[in-house]
């Protein structure tokens, strides 16, 4: 008790008065920062919400607007596999948001309860100082009290006084018409809050029913792919070799382009593409221009990202997609995302176009083409169409093949070249 006192009696106000307009600037700015990162983040999980919301649109549009039959089984299970993970991803969001509203409700509903507080303080001592003023409202009062006083000063300073305690009551009651208003305010501001919480808990009851049935859906489909045995492993295991040899052949196309720009140079040393002036240029140019190059369809939804990707069917199977693939509408054509040169046109056993455009000593990759409108060795523009993306006729989709590779043979993620979706 001693030392809290000996502390007390030594804090000086006017020797602290510039700690205590300091502690009250800090409690300011953090609370004033605390609103706005709280309004942002509620602003990032509406677009986070919107944009996953258009993603669940594309997928139905996409991946499930052809009926779905046995032979492509294994495709309808993927497909439900991401729209059941893009659905969780909002639900996730959803929950979020709802979190995030009934913090603010929360921290509304005790601005409130402190705010009528205070109301409540001032329409009392407003009652007060009403009823006193009442009771000396009379001019006989007043002058009464004037003229009791024992000097002019004394007068002087009652009629001051006089003027002070009316200026007190006006402002009192501006402060309590303030304080009103703050409360309706804040009352309409948590009535809209509320409505909003409630149709959020609505939404994700909607969508938590939509992803339980998809879920149910997928759990048949898994059963019946394993009860063929191996017949849809050893399916797995055909396209992966395939996808293997393709790329095989694309390494080697690449290899001896390479070789063949060094032949124009005696004195080259690198690894990589021999380069003109021009094309280290160029290369530099499509190098700043990472994440922000279009995207190489207008309308895309990545159906396959970049690495080593685990079989949603069977442990121990893994995909090594050196790029990504890209679902977009029947007719859809392929377009250049940089400016460049066709570096080679390849073909597969099945007759489908492999387009390869070289930037420099960067080489972007389009597989999965019906017919192409270029040739090798034609210089090409950015959003040139370089030929007609093919649809499967089993599945009913229309997938291009994207890939990015550097001269190093390094395959590059395409996600970090191009805009964000």
């Amino acid at each position: 008790m001693q030392k809290t006192a000996f502390l007390l009696s030594s804090f000086n106000p006017t020797k602290n008065l510039g700690f205590i307009k300091y502690l009250l600037l800090f409690l300011f700015v953090f609370s004033t920062a605390a609103n706005y990162a709280q309004s942002t983040s509620q602003k990032t999980l509406e677009k986070k919400r919107t944009q996953l919301q258009e993603e669940i649109k594309k997928i139905n549009s996409l991946l499930f607007n052809t009926k779905k039959e046995e032979k492509n089984l294994l495709e309808h299970v993927n497909d439900l596999k991401q729209k059941i993970n893009v659905r969780s991803k909002l639900i996730a969001t959803i929950d979020k948001q709802a979190d995030n509203l009934n913090a603010k409700i929360n921290s509304n509903s005790k601005k409130i309860k402190s705010l009528n507080k205070d109301l409540d303080v001032l329409k009392e001592d407003y009652a007060n100082m009403i009823y006193k003023s009442y009771k000396s409202k009379s001019l006989q009062s007043r002058m009464m009290f004037l003229f009791s006083s024992d000097n002019f000063l004394q007068a002087y300073k009652r009629i001051k006084y006089m003027d002070q305690y009316t200026d007190y009551r006006k402002k009192q009651g501006e402060e309590i018409a303030k304080k009103t208003k703050e409360i309706e305010i804040l009352n309409e501001s948590l009535k809209v809050q509320q409505q909003e919480k409630e149709a959020l808990v609505i939404e994700h009851r909607e969508e938590q029913a939509i992803i339980e049935q998809d879920k149910k859906e997928q759990e048949v489909l898994v059963k019946k792919v394993k009860s063929k045995g191996n017949k849809y492993l050893a399916e797995i295991k055909a396209k992966q070799k395939e996808e293997r040899k393709i790329d095989a052949q694309i390494e080697k196309l690449i290899r001896e382009a390479i070789a063949a720009s060094k032949k124009k140079s005696s004195t080259n040393t690198t690894k990589g593409f021999f380069l003109t002036p021009e094309a280290k240029a160029l290369a530099s140019k499509f190098t700043s221009n990472k994440g922000k190059l279009p995207w190489p369809v207008i309308n895309a939804l990545v159906v396959r990202d970049f690495g080593k990707i685990a079989s949603k069917i069977y442990s121990g199977i893994y995909h090594q997609s050196n790029g990504i693939h890209i679902a977009t509408n029947n007719g859809a054509s392929a377009k250049a995302i940089f400016e460049g040169t066709v570096l080679a046109i390849q073909m597969d056993t099945s007759g489908l176009k492999t387009v390869m455009i070289q930037h420099g000593n960067y080489i972007s990759i389009y597989k999965g083409l019906d017919t192409v409108t270029i040739q090798k060795g034609d210089r090409v523009n950015v959003n040139q169409s370089l030929g007609k993306i093919h649809t499967d006729k089993v599945t009913g989709k229309t997938i291009l093949k994207f890939q990015i590779w550097k001269d190093n043979m390094t395959k590059e993620n395409p996600k970090y070249w191009l805009l964000r979706l």
